[in-house]
């Protein structure tokens, strides 16, 4: 199943099976808009993501997130458990968040699982930055700057204007 959630940087396809969201990203204006069913406000799982996202969107406390089942290796699903525990507006850098895997990883190999998050916002991959600046985002730089701003993260002026 599938619906879209309208937000201030575009609109978000959610995919989800019965069992749980599989995905979650930003459609880039070039995209084309995918075919929905009318079943998707009968999915329980969609219905929660989408609750989620008003709260997240309309700075309210958030409900707890649906049962996610992204798609990835062992490696990445890993590197995503750990981004969802840094809090919301606070930021980490790709090394610190290998240093804190277990066993440690490398920042290189930690920024191409974050780089390969399938669910936008849900694991928030837009709160690893680079040691000098934002570093990449897959949905650009800007998208994550001001997904940053939202939450109000603790970045210094240099991080918020450099590319």
């Amino acid at each position: 199943m599938k619906a879209l959630f309208h937000t201030p940087l575009g609109p978000i396809l959610l995919q989800a099976t019965p069992f749980g969201l599989q995905s979650a990203r930003l459609l880039q204006p070039t995209d084309p808009l995918p075919a929905l069913s009318d079943d998707a406000s009968r999915s329980p799982v969609l219905c929660q993501a989408m609750d989620w996202l008003s709260a997240y969107f309309g700075h309210k406390a958030l409900p707890p997130q649906p049962k996610l089942l992204p798609q990835g290796t062992a490696y990445s699903r890993h590197v995503w458990a750990a981004l969802r525990a840094v809090p919301y507006g606070q930021t980490v850098t790709y090394g610190q968040l290998a240093r804190l895997l277990q066993p440690a990883s490398s920042p290189r190999a930690v920024g191409q699982a974050v780089g390969r998050n399938p669910l936008l916002l849900f694991v928030p991959c837009h709160r690893v930055t680079a040691v000098q600046g934002l570093g990449g985002f897959a949905y650009g730089v800007e998208a994550k700057r001001w997904l940053l701003r939202w939450e109000q993260a603790l970045l210094g002026p240099e991080q918020l204007t450099s590319h």
